[in-house]
């Protein structure tokens, strides 16, 4: 199944008319005619399935004939992670978080940053593509950056909240501290790990240090490591 994404379409529609680009891909590259079904998601729950009534390369029309909302998880995961050094392994970062089933997400700029600022309508894309590619009808939220401190000192995070860092202390691993169906906040730092303030800071704000295993992980790994643990738990 080829899904499309457009945040527009709601529940009530009753027809839809495909942007150029999409239209194009419809009908030259998947040689849709009409008749044929496709499936279009609103990023909100919702799973459409279209038949096309004109098979135009420019305004590709279609019928909504049926749609259904997904069951939504019963927890949610917020990950902020800092802009690693090197945008394709943010990116990366983005793309295998979105599959595995990430909620929200939030750039951090901390003291250690290497990189300060990032493209957000670019990782928005990454998103939505993710998404389509992984057959999901939920996108993830990507807030814009924020400094650490700021994140924290204006944090309204509900569940648990977690801070994984490389500095020496008492620590607990992820996978004994998470429970199952409870929302999730995970602070991930830069290459140059988050600074003694900062830790400081998130543990004044009820963040739990956390450890995701013996190894020294990269900023972009160590997030995945903490999305692949929490959905474990929770499958």
């Amino acid at each position: 199944m080829q899904l499309f994404y457009n945040p527009k379409l709601d529940y009530s529609a009753k027809q839809f008319v495909f942007p150029p680009d999409e239209s194009k891909h419809i009908v030259r590259v998947l040689r849709k005619s009409e008749g044929d079904i496709v499936h279009i998601t609103n990023g909100k729950g919702y799973l459409f399935e279209a038949e096309i009534l004109e098979p135009n390369q420019k305004k590709c029309k279609a019928r909504i004939i049926s749609n259904r909302k997904s069951i939504p998880k019963r927890y949610k995961l917020h990950m902020v992670v800092a802009p690693t050094k090197m945008n394709d392994r943010y990116e990366w970062f983005l793309e295998k978080a979105t599959e595995i089933g990430v909620d929200e997400i939030t750039p951090i700029i901390c003291d250690h940053s290497e990189r300060k600022t990032i493209k957000l309508e670019r990782m928005e894309r990454v998103l939505q593509s993710a998404m389509k590619q992984s057959l999901q009808t939920v996108l993830p939220q990507i807030n814009p950056p924020i400094s650490c401190k700021e994140f924290l000192e204006n944090d309204i995070s509900t569940g648990f909240k977690f801070i994984a860092h490389c500095q020496d202390g008492e620590k607990m691993e992820l996978k004994r501290k998470v429970i199952a169906d409870n929302d999730a906040t995970i602070l991930i730092g830069p290459e140059g790990d988050f600074s003694k303030t900062e830790i400081d800071l998130a543990k004044e704000k009820s963040y739990i240090p956390i450890s995701l295993g013996r190894n020294r992980l990269r900023t972009e790994t160590a997030a995945i490591v903490a999305c692949t643990t929490v959905a474990i738990i929770n499958s």
